[in-house]
């Protein structure tokens, strides 16, 4: 074994097993991916992939629900603002350099719902309200399901309307937890119409766009 390769990404590596084969399709590289590869990437070292960042993101969930859990909020929403960060660089980092992959594909939306979800389950029920974090949640496996039996087990992108709800969710969430620091009314004001704007989009997702 190779001393230098991350022992935690190993046992990921063998736990989520799924293979590389290339992805047929064509993802458009957009103008937020232009900015990342410019001012973000070039401080990633070169060895750094994709699904790297991506395993990083799945491997934050249970720290930050714990540090949440326990209120130690400054800490947990540090952690949260990087994981949530992660996305937009894996994204970027795939298709910039031309690394879409299956697994990718895969386990890329899978670990934007596991972190949205978990912290919805902890913020959102305690400092907005159980039916909304309900709502989150449920969309979120609904959404799945519905992928699943559509596209019959088979990997695909997630699309536009997919990308922004999940963008409205992380910015919701963002200003729940600085609302939860700062002690700013407006933040929740903020928060509670971003995160049912988010769920406006899971809806057009889910019965519209069919987009996860």
């Amino acid at each position: 074994m190779n001393g230098s390769q991350n022992p935690i990404l190993t046992f990921l590596d063998r736990f989520l097993d799924v293979p590389e084969a290339k992805v047929t399709y064509l993802t458009r590289v957009t103008p937020i991916d232009r900015f990342l590869k410019k001012a973000f990437l070039p401080l990633l070292p070169a060895h750094v992939t994709p699904n790297q960042i991506t395993k990083f993101r799945l491997l934050s969930i249970p720290f930050i629900a714990l540090l949440l859990a326990l209120d130690y909020y400054l800490i947990g929403t540090i952690l949260f603002l990087f994981s949530a960060f992660s996305d937009a660089l894996d994204g970027a980092l795939a298709r910039t350099g031309h690394k879409i992959s299956t697994w990718g594909t895969l386990y890329d939306p899978i670990a934007d719902k596991l972190l949205i979800g978990t912290v919805a389950t902890i913020v959102i029920t305690k400092y907005i309200s159980l039916e909304l974090a309900l709502a989150i949640i449920i969309l979120e496996i609904l959404l799945v399901a519905s992928a699943y039996h559509r596209y019959k087990g088979r990997v695909v992108p997630a699309k536009t309307m997919g990308k922004t709800k999940m963008i409205l969710q992380c910015v919701g969430i963002i200003f729940l937890l600085f609302h939860i620091l700062f002690g700013i009314p407006a933040l929740l004001v903020a928060a509670t119409y971003t995160l049912y704007l988010a769920v406006v989009f899971a809806l057009l997702s889910l019965l519209v766009f069919r987009s996860i």
